[in-house]
């Protein structure tokens, strides 16, 4: 059976590398790495190689002149195969070097073997072939020395294939010439058998390795998308502090003068009284300033603050009315400090303005399996009617709380399930305008 070249362990032997090799040059036309390409060349080289001992006639002569060029073709292409996959040329820069023009010299004696058997015959080709064994044998040994400073399971994986079929293939060779053909097949065995086991582990091997390339490159893939997703929240939170920032002067600019209009209008202790409420606020606000989120339980909580204020401040008051889902736990949602107070001061400045019968605004705040509903309703002029009075008079008076406050509950949950709807409700009967805010219970 092992003598038999053309018996089924030799013919699938030689179908296994003919399939590797195809499916090898597919590969490299689908992604266009080159690493398949030379792997694809080497397996072909051999596999035309070893098709020697199975031909006949014309084709059988002209091995003379390729035998060892399709040898040293495949070794060419080997080489290449290497220092693509192993990365050579950025880990070890200084020996790469080397490969090349191991690569380069080995390249050109395929060429220099035909034209020995041209001008000088066959064995002129084996006494250079064993010639350059030895120099190839040890630049081999140095060369996996070298390797051994690239970490990775990929490279014990080369080093034991390409080594065991340079291993078993010298020593086809040697022992062929040695102790002679005859003796080897003596005892039922090709001399060529142990080159057909080497390129068996060979491919084996090398197909651990790419699998282990594979995964390495899926596990850097996977921690290069959790370092971005880990950039982009910082980026996020960054921006949720710009904007933080830039919201709580606004705020307490606003507050401010409504302490200048108190005073100038009401007398010494509610203006006294006034200010202590604003002490408060202030100090709520500066406590959670330092914190991108705070509990909903607190935000409402230094709303009740800022209304009860803008209440004194405004003749005649408006009615803040407050509805909330018995089923949500307050402590547990998370929102952005004073995520809804831009909104309510919307109202006041904008919808209350100029207007002298009653006045409300209701805040009613919903469960809605895992998202939080929040309504803010007014009865002031409406949008329309607000925005028209502002061109009339000029009003330099813009909401920017509005954009960033919707800016703030969008960042934090990465804008999924994250909706701000501002509607003008006003009708023949009734103005106003309603402000709907929805998000996800629990921050992403």
């Amino acid at each position: 059976m092992l003598l038999d070249f053309s018996s089924e362990i030799y013919a699938w032997i030689r179908g296994a590398l003919l399939f590797v090799a195809t499916y090898s040059l597919i590969l490299y036309f689908f992604n266009k790495r080159s690493q398949y390409l030379y792997y694809s060349l080497f397996l072909y080289c051999f596999f035309l190689y070893f098709l020697k001992n199975i031909s006949h006639g014309l084709l059988e002569s002209s091995y003379e002149y390729i035998n060892f060029s399709l040898l040293f073709f495949g070794l060419a292409a080997y080489i290449a195969f290497s220092r693509d996959v192993l990365e050579t040329k950025k880990k070890i820069p200084e020996w790469d070097q080397l490969l090349v023009l191991s690569m380069r010299f080995i390249f050109v004696f395929a060429f220099v073997f035909i034209a020995i058997q041209i001008l000088l015959g066959y064995s002129y080709q084996e006494k250079l072939f064993i010639f350059l064994m030895p120099i190839i044998a040890v630049f081999t040994i140095l060369t996996y020395i070298v390797l051994t400073k690239i970490e990775g399971k990929h490279v014990t994986f080369f080093i034991i294939g390409s080594l065991s079929y340079l291993l078993l293939a010298f020593t086809s060779y040697l022992l062929k010439q040695v102790l002679e053909e005859n003796y080897l097949e003596s005892m039922g065995i090709q001399p060529k058998f142990l080159m057909y086991v080497g390129a068996i582990v060979e491919i084996i091997m090398t197909a651990f390795l790419l699998g282990n390339k594979l995964k390495l490159f899926e596990q850097n893939k996977i921690k290069a998308e959790l370092e971005l997703a880990s950039k982009t929240k910082e980026m996020a939170d960054l921006k949720m502090t710009v904007l933080q920032t830039q919201m709580d002067p606004h705020f307490l600019y606003n507050s401010l003068n409504s302490i200048n209009n108190f005073v100038l209008q009401h007398d010494k202790e509610k203006a006294s009284d006034y200010i202590t409420k604003f002490s408060r606020l202030i100090r709520e606000v500066l406590k959670n300033s330092a914190n991108l989120t705070i509990s909903l339980e607190d935000d409402l909580g230094t709303l009740g603050l800022y209304i009860k204020l803008e209440q004194m401040r405004m003749t005649d008051g408006f009615d803040y009315i407050v509805t909330i889902d018995e089923s949500i736990n307050l402590r547990e949602i998370q929102v952005p400090p004073l995520f809804m107070q831009p909104y309510i001061e919307n109202a006041i400045w904008h919808g209350f303005n100029n207007k002298k019968d009653y006045k409300k605004i209701s805040l009613s705040i919903y469960d809605e399996e895992d998202n939080i509903r929040c309504e803010i309703i007014d009865n002031g002029v409406g949008i329309k009617e607000s925005e028209a009075k502002a061109a009339k008079y000029k009003s330099d008076r813009k909401p920017f709380g509005l954009k960033a406050s919707e800016d703030r509950i969008k960042l934090l949950h990465e804008n999924q399930k994250v909706y701000v709807i501002i509607e003008d409700i006003s009708d023949f009967k009734e103005t106003g305008t309603k402000v709907t805010i929805k998000f996800p219970k629990k921050i992403l």
